[in-house]
């Protein structure tokens, strides 16, 4: 058996992070090769992942990438199991190389396609390389959940305190600090639709049939009734459509106004809430 020196060790715990144990038991299991030994430490992570597959992963980060001139914009969740793993300077890198890699690479239907993409920040690895030696230094288990591209103008938004959300929009003129503002809007006030006409119909029917009924309740007129609802039906579609919604920055304009006022169409918004 090849001696394993101490300097060795020392060297590949520097290279990996992990345990000098871990990195003795690899360099003999390699006859001293580092490069080999950092490559049996990467195939024996993937057995230890696997064996903690059914882990559950309830904290993560979103990685988002705009690029306001260029026209594109990803936005991809990538899920761990603590909040301090999560909010860690390499677990922060990988979400945004993975966000990168989405936007201005080939693209990516899954995180799993993803994965076999370059990394933007380590010269020679893969995503997946990344994650592999990220997961070994750190021992959780880590997902790339959705991933979303889009060609086109875009802004986005990710908030990691609290409630971890990302958002992603599509517009047509305007401005990179309107469309930012939007964003902001829809991450406090998570509408469900861009526009009331998205709303479905039986939903409109069905909320229409319960304020007639209160209506009723409440005495009024059969007369007035229908005028009373559709504009009781008002606060309804601002619940639900973000056009709809009282701006967050100036109530007295809906969203949609503040977007007519600079000169920006909305064509589309993703809102996602962390493994909902």
């Amino acid at each position: 058996m090849v001696e394993i020196k101490a300097l060795a060790v020392k060297s590949l715990r520097d290279k990996t992070g992990l345990p000098m144990g871990k990195c003795k038991e690899a360099l003999q299991a390699t006859e001293g090769d580092e490069a080999a030994a950092i490559e049996w430490l990467r195939k024996d992570n993937i057995k230890v992942q696997a064996s903690r597959s059914d882990r559950e992963t309830a904290f993560g980060r979103m990685g988002l990438f705009t690029d306001w001139e260029t026209g594109v914009g990803a936005l991809v969740e990538v899920l761990c199991e603590s909040a301090p793993v999560a909010a860690s300077a390499d677990f922060v890198e990988l979400a945004a190389d993975l966000a990168k890699q989405l936007a201005t690479g080939g693209g990516a239907k899954t995180g799993d396609e993803l994965l076999t993409q370059p990394s933007p920040s380590k010269s020679g690895q893969t995503l997946g390389e990344q994650l592999n030696d990220l997961t070994n230094k750190i021992r959780e288990v880590f997902k790339v959940g959705r991933v979303l591209r889009i060609d086109g103008k875009t802004s986005g938004y990710a908030h990691h305190a609290g409630r971890t959300v990302g958002v992603l929009i599509e517009v047509e003129g305007g401005t990179p600090e309107a469309a930012k503002d939007v964003c902001l809007h829809i991450a406090s006030m998570s509408p469900q639709v861009l526009a009331k006409e998205d709303i479905p119909a039986e939903d409109i029917e069905k909320e229409r049939e319960i304020l007639s009924a209160a209506a009723k309740t409440e005495g009024k007129p059969d007369n007035i009734i229908p005028k009373m609802v559709e504009g009781r039906l008002r606060n309804y579609y601002a619940e639900r459509a973000l056009l709809e919604q009282p701006f967050v920055k100036d109530d007295k304009k809906t969203v949609g106004q503040f977007a007519k006022d600079n000169g920006m169409k909305i064509k589309s918004f993703t809102l996602w809430e962390l493994g909902k």
